[in-house]
């Protein structure tokens, strides 16, 4: 039997010993580390893309876009709010911007119908303009009415809009007329409801009798162009926003 104070037994005993000292120091220190290192924060950095300032402009009051018919409306066949649609002919720029494209839909709606006598007047029907759409799928609310732009009483400024030189032309419904045309476009007389249109109507309207025919209903073909003007300025972002 080894004699435990025998160097040799005593050698062994404290390298025993000084092992599982050295092990006891360093097991804990090594999950501190792992507990730091399980501990530490990544951060990372997210650029967000900032968002475009959105340029609007202001179309004025009295401004005019001419626009063409989409659908045959007849004063035998509409009734008041009967809706219709027009597409803008002319871009509409305001400073140099183009704010109404080519191509937008201008949204019209019947206020007003007078059927065709058969020996005393002619068909009559006034309309008004309520909403435009850009081509961009953006619908905003407009006050607009009936202006005939095909004269040489309107005036174009530099930026190719037509204004009016009297607001009375607002009073404007389209008229049955003769063989060569189913409407044409005139100033109500006293601006009134339905005034103006009838037997009286020519003098009324300041339209040659021979462009009126009497028991003819007023009818606006597809194609036919005419302008709106404004009633109140409208404010829309420039049309390459979308």
């Amino acid at each position: 039997m080894m004699k435990i104070n025998s160097k040799p037994v005593q050698r062994a005993i404290t390298l025993t010993v000084l092992i599982a000292l050295i092990a006891g120091s360093v097991v804990p220190s090594f999950g501190h580390v792992q507990r730091r290192r399980a501990r530490r924060t990544v951060t990372r950095t997210v650029i967000r893309a900032s968002t475009p300032v959105i340029r609007r402009f202001t179309i004025p009051a009295d401004t005019t876009m001419r626009v063409r018919m989409n659908e045959k409306i007849s004063s035998g066949a509409v009734r008041v709010n009967d809706r219709f649609t027009t597409t803008v002919v002319d871009p509409v720029y305001v400073s140099g911007v183009e704010v109404v494209p080519a191509g937008s839909i201008v949204n019209g709606r019947v206020t007003s119908v007078e059927k065709a006598g058969r020996k005393s007047k002619a068909g009559a029907m006034g309309v008004g303009f309520v909403s435009i759409q850009t081509p961009h799928g953006a619908t905003y609310p407009i006050n607009g009415s009936l202006i005939n732009v095909s004269g040489s009483t309107e005036e174009y400024d530099d930026e190719g809009q037509v204004t009016g030189r009297s607001a009375t032309r607002r009073n404007a419904v389209f008229i049955g007329g003769g063989a060569a045309t189913g409407a044409v476009i005139g100033a109500i007389a006293g601006g009134g409801k339905g005034a103006g249109v009838g037997a009286g109507v020519g003098a009324g309207l300041g339209i040659a009798g021979a462009l009126l025919s009497r028991g003819k209903e007023a009818v606006v073909e597809p194609g036919t162009e005419f302008g709106v003007i404004l009633n109140r300025g409208v404010t829309l972002p420039a049309s390459n926003v979308r």
